[in-house]
C-alpha cells in the first residue's frame, strides 16, 4: 500500500491517567472494549478510506463502527435518532410528528425482545456495533453526542435497510398531524422534510461476459445519493469477510459494494410492499371500534410520549394512538379511518443485509434474498463465474 497508509491499533499505548479515564467513562464495559480493540486493525489509505481487519467477523463490526464514528459521528448519531424517532429531541418541537411517525412503528422494549431472540451469530454483531460506538465515545469525551450517550446492541433493530427513504416514510406528515394533532405545525417544518433533501432514485448495471472486451462481467453503481449520504469502508475478518463498499452511516453491513467474488447494488423499489385499509370506525363508551367482516372490534389504544427539546428544556407531548390488526392509524380519509400496514422482519433483514456481504457466488446471494425481508430495494448482481442478475 501507499505511504500514505496510516496504520493504527484501536487500542493505543494509554498513559497510566488516560487509561484511569476509559475505566470510568466505561465502568466494566472498558474492560471488553479494550479487548475487542486489540483483535482489530485500522489502515487509512492515501484518500483516508478505513481498511479494517479484524479476528472474526465481530471484531470488523466493532473496528468499521469506530471508522466510521471518526470519520462523522454526528451523521452516524442521526441516522439513529431519526430511526427510534428521537429527532425533537436534538431538532425541538418541530419534529414532534416526524417522531410520532417512527414511533408507530418502532418500540424500543419490542427491539429488545428481538434482540433476545435473534441467533447468536447476528447478537455478537449487534454487540460489536454498539461497542465500536461506545469505545470510540470513551475515548473521544469531547464529542458531545445530540442524544444517544450509550449505543444498546438491539438498536441495530431499528435501521436495517440502508435505502435513502423506508417504508414509514411514506406515511404523510401532514394528514398524521391533522388526525392526531390540534392544528398544524407545518409553519414550523422546513419547506421539504429533511428526507426528501436527498436526491430520490438510483441506477446500476451489469454487463454480461459476452459483452466487454475482457469477457468479464462488469458492475455499475450509481446510487444517486448526495456526496456524503454513505460511508465508503473495507472490511476483512478471519471469518471470510472482504467486503468494500458503501455503509449508510453507522450500520455494520455494506449496502452496496462487492467482495473477491461478487458485487452487488441496490435500486430504489416500488414494490407493492404496503398495504392501507379503509377502517369503518364507531365510538361506544368511550372507546373505539372497527368493523371487521360481520364484527366490531375493539381498536386497540395505547398511549405515546414524543420528547422534545424546549424552551424550558426537555418537555414532552403526549398522544392517543390506535391501531388495529392490520396496523396503526395514520389519517382519516372521507370519514374513514385509515390504517397502515407495512413488512416489518428487524432480525431478517438485517440477517440478510449483512449475510449479503459474504455471498460470493449466484447461488449464495439468491440464498439470502431467500429471506424476503428488504422491501425498498432492488437489487443488480455480477460475479466472477459471470453470472449478472
Amino acid at each position: 500500500m501507499g505511504s500514505g497508509n496510516r496504520p493504527y491499533r484501536l487500542l493505543f499505548a494509554f498513559a497510566m491517567a488516560g487509561a484511569v479515564l476509559l475505566q470510568a467513562a466505561g465502568g466494566p464495559e472498558a474492560v471488553r472494549w479494550e479487548k475487542e480493540a486489540k483483535n482489530v486493525t485500522i489502515v487509512r489509505d492515501k484518500w483516508g478510506i478505513a481498511h479494517v481487519d479484524g479476528k472474526t467477523d465481530a471484531d470488523a463490526v466493532f473496528g468499521a463502527e469506530y471508522a466510521q464514528a471518526e470519520d462523522d459521528f454526528n451523521r452516524v448519531e442521526t441516522n439513529y435518532i431519526n430511526a427510534m424517532g428521537r429527532m425533537a429531541e436534538a431538532e425541538g418541537e418541530a419534529r414532534i410528528y416526524l417522531d410520532l411517525r417512527m414511533k408507530l412503528f418502532i418500540d424500543p422494549e419490542e427491539l429488545k425482545k428481538e434482540y433476545i431472540a435473534s441467533p447468536p451469530w447476528l447478537q455478537k454483531l449487534m454487540d460489536a456495533f454498539a461497542d465500536g460506538l461506545n469505545y470510540y465515545l470513551a475515548k473521544h469525551p469531547a464529542v458531545t453526542p445530540k442524544v444517544i450517550r450509550h449505543f444498546e446492541p438491539w438498536m441495530a433493530l431499528s435501521f436495517t435497510e440502508g435505502s435513502i427513504g423506508g417504508d414509514i416514510e411514506r406515511v404523510n406528515l401532514t394528514r398524521l398531524e391533522a388526525f392526531y394533532g390540534k392544528g398544524p405545525m407545518s409553519r414550523l417544518l422546513p419547506p421539504v422534510e429533511a428526507a426528501d433533501t436527498e436526491p430520490r432514485g438510483s441506477n446500476g448495471m451489469a454487463v454480461a461476459p459476452s459483452n466487454t472486451s475482457s469477457h468479464h462481467a462488469l458492475l455499475l453503481i450509481n446510487p444517486h445519493t448526495s456526496f456524503f449520504f454513505r460511508s465508503e469502508l473495507h472490511m476483512v475478518s478471519g471469518e471470510g469477510l472482504n467486503a468494500y463498499g458503501a455503509a449508510t452511516w453507522g450500520q455494520f453491513f455494506l449496502y452496496q459494494g462487492f467482495n473477491d467474488k461478487a458485487g452487488w447494488m441496490h435500486t430504489s423499489s416500488n414494490v407493492d410492499a404496503i398495504d392501507e385499509y379503509l377502517e369503518t370506525v364507531e365510538k361506544r363508551n368511550g372507546h373505539y371500534f372497527y368493523k371487521y367482516g360481520n364484527d366490531w372490534r375493539p381498536m386497540v389504544e395505547s398511549k405515546i410520549s414524543v420528547p422534545f427539546r424546549g424552551s424550558k428544556g426537555l418537555e414532552e407531548k403526549k398522544f392517543t394512538v390506535y391501531k388495529t390488526h392490520h396496523g396503526p392509524v395514520v389519517r382519516e380519509e372521507n370519514g374513514k379511518w385509515v390504517s397502515f400496514r407495512i413488512m416489518q422482519e428487524h432480525i431478517k433483514a438485517l440477517e440478510q443485509s449483512y449475510l449479503r456481504t459474504k455471498a460470493r457466488n449466484y447461488k449464495e446471494y439468491l440464498k439470502t434474498l431467500e429471506l424476503m425481508a428488504n422491501s425498498s430495494n432492488n437489487t443488480i448482481f455480477a460475479d466472477a463465474d459471470g453470472d449478472i442478475a
